[in-house]
């Protein structure tokens, strides 16, 4: 493939942002807390102190109930030296905060980096104490307490170098699948999106797992792991596996990205997440197996989502804003990150690695917009994983002949992001509007609109007589071969690694792969901060010159998720699908999806200091 060249002849203002932003903090870090303070809300903002809330009339009726009780105490030190794990991308804090940022409060949040520690929700909770608990509104008070309930525990041993851990949660998770599901997302589709590549197939599936954290000091751990079983399957047939195979142009078929049959039952266990960090200046440096989703949209990301089974890398990640002096006057805050590690599942070449940088900016409460850039670099037999090659990578902004591309001194597949949170004049306390894009070879999306593919959306944090309800819309579109004739050799794809922006063979990126389009809609019933009613649709159509003759996805689930008693949770959802892929199955094809899970949350806590 000819590599289209570059939008700018100069190095990007993206690059100079990045290294403005690594000098500038250096001799600033140790005075920062990391806060963001907003104009609106700087009252809340200049204390590291974090009141208890005091609660409304409302707020134990519209609360849960079952929810730990939390300290009703005087101000209470969040310690800007201790460390603090991760909260994982699926916890149902992240939606709750969306709706809060969506009804005016909690500016400080920065939506299109995810995940955030546990004491940066603390923090951002503070900054916006006052404006939540003053207003009174009994939706954002019950949001506000449900979460404090859930976080401010951590403050007993913050900072504090004696050990100490938490036996976080165990659940069993049963899934029954009725009919043939899709689980491809390189070629012909998926079935179950962003559920870290669990392994699934028409039958009985089962995963049995736990969470736990600890922390000493600036050092935390956290561990997620499961057993998994997934029952045998026929897979696709011999010559269907070839055709999809030379369709990506690799000289066999990658059982990793192409499900070829017979597939043997799966019996395993996995960590799904389990990494060590370190807290350092409002940085945290972890290496392991952590979450990550750089988007600001709920079905997909771009860049980085869970959709994938999550990478063992380094990681340095920025977690609470930084303020650079006059800068930050006309881009607000930032808050970046940065990983690198390898990719499993790859053939040829094998055992590429990808590095990944990203820029997030909050000018004001009501607007923030992101770049990244997202690199996959090396293998066997074709580029050495060396500091060299790295450096080579990270530093490449130039095109490349194919005589560069095909040696050692091949820089890698780039992608670049561009997104942005919006929330909507006049109707800020409303509506939130936002956008995540991605391009190939292009420094940026924004240089090159007809090049990118595109998630956007619409939320809704509530709906008028309806105070409990809300709303989200997102579009989603990846089929950019009308423009660049690819044929779905474009969009997550590259020549050299063919098998792409997958890990595990699912692609770690938006779930609606390449050369496709669709949408997704939500309507939710929030019974209470952690319990919920939902209906959702989901529609997906990959092109006819990516895949011979296209595919078509329809699918409709309905979840609940139900505290039946306290530290209990019940969650249940039905899923029908109907689905279309000619090259796999004439006529059209149904399945149904049945999935119970049983969590419970002992909070068994060792070596909890004194407080």
């Amino acid at each position: 493939m000819k590599r289209n060249p570059l939008r700018s002849p100069r190095t990007p203002l993206f690059l100079a942002a990045v290294l403005a932003a690594f000098c500038i903090s250096a001799p600033l870090l140790a005075q920062q807390a990391g806060e963001l303070p907003s104009p609106a809300r700087q009252s809340a903002a200049q204390t590291d102190s974090l009141p208890a809330p005091q609660k409304t009339k409302n707020a134990q009726a519209d609360g849960d109930e079952s929810l730990p009780a939390y300290d009703p105490g005087a101000n209470i030190e969040i310690p800007s030296s201790a460390g603090s794990t991760y909260i994982p991308v699926d916890s149902w804090i992240y939606p709750q905060i969306m709706r809060l940022y969506s009804m005016g409060y909690v500016d400080t949040t920065v939506l299109g980096m995810r995940p955030w520690t546990r004491l940066s929700v603390l923090r951002i909770l503070r900054a916006s104490q006052q404006d939540i608990l003053g207003d009174g509104k009994p939706e954002a008070v019950a949001i506000y307490n449900a979460i404090l309930a859930e976080i401010q525990p951590d403050l007993k041993t913050a900072g504090g170098w004696a050990p100490h851990g938490v036996l976080e949660s165990t659940y069993e998770r049963v899934t029954g699948i009725a009919g043939t599901p899709l689980h491809d997302s390189y070629h012909l589709g998926q079935t179950i999106i962003n559920d870290y590549g669990r392994p699934y197939e028409q039958g009985f599936n089962d995963y049995t797992g736990f969470s736990g954290r600890g922390n000493m000091g600036r050092f935390t751990l956290y561990v997620r792991g499961a057993y998994q079983h997934a029952p045998s399957a026929t897979g696709y047939s011999a010559a269907l596996a070839q055709t999809l195979a030379n369709n990506d142009g690799v000289p066999d078929v990658p059982q990793s990205t192409i499900p070829a049959g017979p597939i043997a039952a799966q019996n395993n266990f996995r960590l799904i997440e389990a990494n060590l960090s370190y807290q350092f200046w409002n940085h945290e440096f972890s290496i392991g197996k952590s979450d990550v989703w750089d988007g600001p949209a709920m079905g997909g990301a771009f860049d980085w989502s869970n959709n994938a089974q999550d990478i063992y890398s380094f990681r340095i990640n920025r977690v609470e804003p930084l303020h650079i002096p006059i800068l930050s006057f006309f881009i607000g805050p930032v808050r970046y990150e940065f990983l690198v590690g390898s990719l499993k599942g790859h053939t040829d070449p094998n055992a590429p690695w990808v590095h990944m940088e990203k820029f997030e900016f909050k000018p004001t409460g009501n607007f923030e917009f992101g770049f990244s850039r997202t690199i996959i670099w090396g293998g066997k037999n074709h580029a050495p994983i060396t500091f060299g090659s790295f450096w080579n990578s990270f530093w490449s902004f130039q095109n490349v002949t194919s005589q560069t591309k095909f040696s050692v001194n091949d820089p890698g597949a780039r992608f670049s992001t561009f997104d942005y949170t919006w929330r909507l004049p006049f109707l800020h306390n409303w509506l939130t509007q936002y956008t995540d894009s991605e391009s190939h070879d292009d420094v940026t999306p924004v240089s090159a609109p007809r090049r990118a593919a595109v998630r956007t959306g619409l939320y809704l944090s509530h709906i008028p007589k309806a105070p409990k309800w809300d709303l989200r819309a997102e579009a989603v579109y990846s089929d950019l071969s009308v423009s660049n004739s690819q044929g779905g050799s474009f969009m997550y794809f590259e020549t050299v690694q063919r098998q792409g922006y997958t890990n595990e063979g699912n692609i770690f990126g938006d779930w609606i792969g390449r050369e496709s389009k669709g949408g997704q809609a939500w309507l939710t019933d929030h019974l209470s901060p952690t319990e919920i009613v939902q209906l959702s649709y989901r529609n997906a159509k990959a092109a006819k010159d990516f895949i011979p003759g296209g595919t078509t996805q329809n699918l409709f689930t309905v979840r609940a998720v139900k505290t039946i008693r306290p530290q209990l949770q019940l969650d249940g959802w039905l899923q029908y699908e109907r689905w279309k892929a000619p090259l796999y199955k004439t006529g059209g094809q149904t399945d149904v999806t049945t999935t119970v899970q049983l969590t419970w949350f002992p909070k068994i806590e060792r070596g909890l200091r004194t407080w």
